[in-house]
């Protein structure tokens, strides 16, 4: 394979597995937010978005603008830029991409904050103007979903509402699709398998099942209605049976399932973890049960009665 054909064909491929991983991140931590009001949260959200799908534009530009007969380290010199809308313009000049105002806003908010929003923090006169890309975002849904959000300063904060976390998912997603069939075409085009996703990846998911987070998480409420309700059984379900439970406060019921879908929860949770193991006589043979657990080389055996054959 000639050394450009190997670069778009692998190089590129790996490149479209790292951008759908950092958006599939973003979208998965914006719909694990309560509130809008932390720097942090609000941060981690846009730059794994911003990285992903600058990523996942500067593929198409690749595919589309790279000839034998260009100039190389051009064209990778003119890669070094954090403005998607300026890639996206550079796409447009060789193919149709359907994307409309509120994909194009969003971009631009991504641009702003990656190129001065994510280092105004390092800067003293950020004290002035705090909080620029939480801002940049609520300004965004309150102009798309005509709404007035709340201010920082609020009594109740501002809360991440299902509209907001649906309306993102509903940018991002056609986006990502948008460029994914793209690329998927020109890569036909030229021959290579630029375009191929692993099976069970994040790129996957992002690409191919629109990443709809809602419906990922009844996965885990189905499976644990199953291991509390099943009457079946077998050698691994004996062996999660037989593990006494911690005593934790069946009070609590709630927190102790918002585990399962908020990083804030688990946090929590975990200080009367640490407790209740401190008061276990044998926490290292706990550990070391409850470590088997979900790991992907676990065996265990299962007794079967062999009814035996008449004479």
């Amino acid at each position: 394979m000639h050394p450009a054909d190997f670069w778009k064909n692998f190089g590129l491929g790996e490149e479209l597995s790292i951008a759908g991983a950092f958006t599939y991140n973003g979208l998965r931590r914006f719909y694990e937010l309560r509130k809008l009001d932390q720097p942090d949260e609000v941060f981690e959200v846009l730059y794994n978005l911003a990285v992903g799908i600058e990523r996942l534009l500067k593929i198409a530009v690749v595919l589309l603008e790279h000839a034998e007969d260009e100039d190389q380290a051009a064209l990778e010199q003119s890669l070094i830029t954090h403005n998607h809308l300026d890639l996206l313009h550079r796409i447009r000049c060789h193919a149709a991409i359907n994307l409309a105002g509120p994909h194009n806003e969003f971009l631009a908010l991504l641009a702003t904050f990656y190129r001065s929003h994510r280092y105004d923090r390092f800067s003293i006169s950020s004290i002035t103007s705090p909080g620029k890309d939480r801002d940049a975002l609520c300004r965004y849904f309150s102009k798309q979903l005509d709404m007035e959000l709340p201010t920082p300063d609020s009594l109740f904060g501002t809360p991440n509402e299902a509209r907001h976390k649906k309306f993102l998912q509903k940018v991002v997603n056609k986006i990502c699709r948008e460029l994914y069939d793209l690329i998927q075409s020109q890569a036909g085009q030229l021959n290579l398998g630029t375009h191929e996703l692993r099976h069970g990846s994040k790129a996957e998911t992002i690409f191919l099942g629109e990443a709809d987070i809602p419906a990922e998480n009844v996965l885990w409420k189905e499976l644990l209605l199953f291991f509390m309700n099943t009457k079946s059984t077998s050698g691994y379900l004996e062996f999660l049976r037989s593990i006494p439970p911690l005593d934790f406060d069946p009070e609590l019921v709630g927190d102790y399932l918002d585990c399962f879908q908020s990083d804030a929860a688990k946090a929590l949770a975990s200080d009367e973890l640490k407790h209740l193991y401190e008061e276990l006589e044998e926490k290292g043979k706990r550990t070391r049960l409850v470590e088997v657990i979900g790991s992907p080389g676990a065996y265990f055996h299962e007794d079967e009665d062999e009814e035996e054959e008449p004479r």
